[in-house]
């Protein structure tokens, strides 16, 4: 059947519909690609029954593709720019995994063994082989050893060692010379040789001879053909022969380097390392001075003869570490290794905090203790004053147990007469490190013990049975109480003084007046958070600053007059305080505290300001101590203080005794005082409210700050808020309420209707 007879008339042919049928193709098309039309080629033209000519459908394989192809496809500049972006794809690849294969841990440990076992030993296994020959064949080990000898002061083994140079040098003169004359006496004693083993060669061939055994000249034949075949040996396996002696010597070097000092730690094998678990050891302690890239120190260990093992002391077992000393060799400064402990510890796998370096008093010598790995983040036991009930304290002959030192063993401090001075940076345990002695003090029945908190959150509240005077409170107040507590103790020191009568005690104040009650009985004065009053602002009716660090203020001249005389009789002044500098912790009141101690600080010269230049400059660092995490552990130095022979300080883990612990012993201190009074207290500061106050003295007008200020001063004329109020602080001190001080007329004034707001919103808002 004819395909052309099947004609549906609901069917639209494409020349029925014209262009539009080609466009609405190319639509529905479009909405998945682009179509390009091509144009048919003659060829593809075939013709139908009816006898009109079409082309021929081609079936064509493809896909399609997008915009993007079609251009690298038919665009040159597109194809360009696809093949640098292959380029640098390809480069961006072949870096990455070179850089990867490079750092791969098992190429570097590949390269570390090859370096170690083909270079590195072989070479310093020869500079060892070197030096062992010279100082074998020259006159450098005597000359070593003169110089220990003298450096010491030893003449005895100086002369000893001189001697035993001079006989070597006339040794070595005597052989070079015998090589002078030898080789004439060496051609005699040749060619004598030569004919005596020829005689007896020849008459050993005539022995043969006569015996029918050979001929004459067999013997000579035989020995020649003997030293022929050796020559053949050595040529045909000479390079055998060379070979093996070589790889020979290449062993015996690489198993000197191998045992060489001088290996770098880098390329150390992972089993030979120093890690945190290994034991301290000379080996150890050595290879850590040398790896100090200190040139000279590494050049003259390594001259040593016996790898510098002379420098250090034994070893000793001391508390949860080992201590020891280190000779140093001439040269070297042990400032320059103080400047360099964090690498002297982890050298000897260490923290640095697990390693403290002093100065004892022989020269040129670091006295090292290091802990075991983690045995200073353990915590220390309870305080005695916790553990046994029964524990009383005699501040004249006993001792208050505070902590322990880094050696385990238990710090006992001798507190009788004695100033004290604590510092440190904020939140690291001040306070309770303070508190630890005082809880000790006040279970001596006789000491008076006076109180100003200047934090004022309740830390020493438990003391009120038994402190004489409580001042708690940040204010300024506050402050001024601390300081008129500091006053009347210089006049009790006054007192006392007026009133001891040298002729009677020639000694000094004796044990029977200073009986709970008697006219000597110890005093102590005990502030904490003395920044506060060294920084008080305020001034009194004569304008005299309460705070500051000259010969005008109050408190540092009270405190002052304390330390220069207040020991003598019984009255002594304890203080605590925080991150200290020239303003809130003067010079001269510092340098009269006897014992002296410091919790972590910032910087060194904070540190100098807290123990003093001659502790740091023997090795006391509380500028090392970790803030944080160190809490509690604090450098201390002075009178009273239980230091080791030839420290100037010593490094003290207190004890933690919390305020429910405090609470405990202050009934066991009231119970032994026989306490039943409620002591005398500190008269609460008046309270005054700013608001209402400038509203009373503003009586309905605007008025300039600073004629505020004098009316409120005229208003309250006892109030120390007001006794040093500036416009300036006027100013802050209503804004922080919410009233805005502007200018007026070029000056800064309260405007009525502005503080009546402010009080009608406070009366809302309540």
């Amino acid at each position: 059947m004819n395909p052309t007879d099947h004609t549906n008339d609901d069917q639209t042919t494409p020349e029925s519909t014209g262009q539009s049928g080609t466009e609405s193709a190319a639509g529905s098309a479009g909405e998945l690609a682009t179509v390009h039309p091509l144009r048919a080629r003659p060829d593809q033209q075939r013709s139908t029954p009816s006898g009109a000519v079409e082309s021929a459908p081609e079936v064509i394989e493809g896909e399609i593709v997008t915009d993007e192809q079609w251009r690298l496809y038919t665009s040159q500049k597109a194809q360009m720019e696809w093949r640098l972006a292959e380029y640098k794809r390809q480069a961006l690849w072949l870096s990455t995994t070179a850089r990867t294969a490079v750092t791969h841990d098992v190429t570097v440990s590949t390269a570390k063994f090859v370096c170690r076992n083909v270079f590195l030993y072989p070479t310093l296994g020869a500079v060892t082989a070197v030096k062992r020959w010279r100082d074998t064949h020259g006159s450098s080990r005597y000359e070593r050893m003169m110089r220990a000898a003298e450096l010491a002061g030893d003449h005895e083994k100086l002369a000893e060692w001189e001697f035993r140079d001079v006989a070597e040098k006339q040794r070595r003169h005597d052989r070079a010379m015998d090589w002078i004359r030898s080789p004439l006496e060496l051609a005699k004693a040749l060619g004598l040789s030569i004919v005596s083993v020829a005689v007896l060669l020849l008459v050993l061939g005539i022995i043969l001879a006569i015996a029918g055994h050979g001929g004459v000249l067999d013997p000579i034949i035989g020995v020649i053909d003997a030293i022929g075949f050796c020559i053949w040996f050595v040529i045909t396996y000479g390079v055998f022969l060379t070979v093996a002696g070589t790889a020979g010597v290449l062993t015996y070097l690489w198993n000197l380097g191998r045992h060489s000092q001088s290996v770098p730690q880098m390329f150390r094998p992972a089993s030979a390392r120093l890690v945190d678990e290994v034991i301290i050891t000379p080996s150890i302690v050595v290879t850590a001075l040398r790896d100090l890239r200190i040139s000279e120190l590494r050049r003259k260990i390594e001259q040593m003869e016996d790898g510098g093992a002379a420098m250090l002391g034994p070893i000793k077992m001391a508390g949860c570490g080992v201590e020891f000393d280190i000779h140093l060799p001439s040269g070297i400064d042990t400032e320059e290794i103080k400047r360099k402990k964090r690498k002297f510890a982890e050298n000897m796998g260490r923290h640095e905090h697990e390693v403290f370096l002093t100065i004892p008093p022989a020269p040129r010598t670091i006295r090292v203790w290091a802990a075991d790995s983690g045995a200073l983040d353990e915590p220390i036991g309870p305080s005695p004053l916790v553990t046994d009930p029964t524990i009383t304290a005699d501040l004249y002959s006993g001792r208050a147990p505070w902590g322990v030192d880094l050696r385990g063993d238990a710090v006992l401090m001798a507190l009788l007469q004695c100033h004290l001075l604590m510092t440190g940076l904020s939140k690291q345990g001040k306070t309770a490190s303070l508190r630890a002695l005082a809880l000790w003090l006040v279970l001596d029945p006789s000491v008076g013990l006076h109180i100003a908190d200047l934090k004022g959150i309740g830390d020493w509240r438990m003391f009120k049975p038994v402190a004489e005077t409580l001042i708690e409170g940040p204010t300024d107040a506050h402050c001024i109480q601390a300081t008129e507590l500091l006053e009347w103790g210089v006049e009790e020191m006054e007192r006392r003084l007026l009133a001891f009568d040298g002729d009677k005690y020639r000694n000094g104040v004796p044990r029977e007046l200073t009986k709970p009650g008697g006219p000597f009985a110890p005093i102590v004065i005990l502030v904490d958070e003395a920044q506060n009053a060294f920084m008080n602002p305020a001034k009194d009716e004569q304008n005299t600053p309460y705070g500051g660090q000259t010969s005008k203020s109050r408190y540092f001249m009270a405190a002052r007059k304390i330390h220069n005389q207040g020991r003598a009789v019984n009255v002594v002044l304890w203080q605590g305080t925080q991150d200290p500098t020239d303003q809130n912790l003067p010079k001269l009141v510092r340098e009269g505290a006897h014992i002296r101690a410091s919790l972590a600080l910032g910087t060194e010269s904070q540190a100098r300001m807290a123990v003093g230049d001659k502790a740091v400059d023997g090795g006391a660092a509380p500028h090392e101590l970790r803030s944080g995490l160190d809490k509690g552990t604090l450098v201390v130095t002075g009178e009273g203080v239980p230091l080791p022979p030839g420290q100037p300080s010593m490094t003290v883990r207190t004890h933690f005794i919390d305020g429910d612990d405090a609470a405990t012993v202050i009934e066991r201190a009231v119970a032994i005082r026989g306490v039943k009074a409620e002591p005398a207290q500190v008269e609460a500061p008046e309270v005054r409210d700013l608001l209402d106050d400038v509203a009373e003295v503003l009586a309905g007008e605007d008025v300039k700050a600073t004629d505020v200020g004098a009316r409120l001063r005229k208003l309250a004329p006892g109030y120390a808020g007001y006794a040093n109020l500036s416009a300036e602080r006027l100013k802050e001190a209503l804004e922080a309420t919410g009233v805005p001080v502007r200018m007026k007329d070029g000056y800064l004034t309260v405007r009525n209707r502005q503080v009546l707001e402010a009080l009608a919103r406070r009366t809302t808002e309540k």
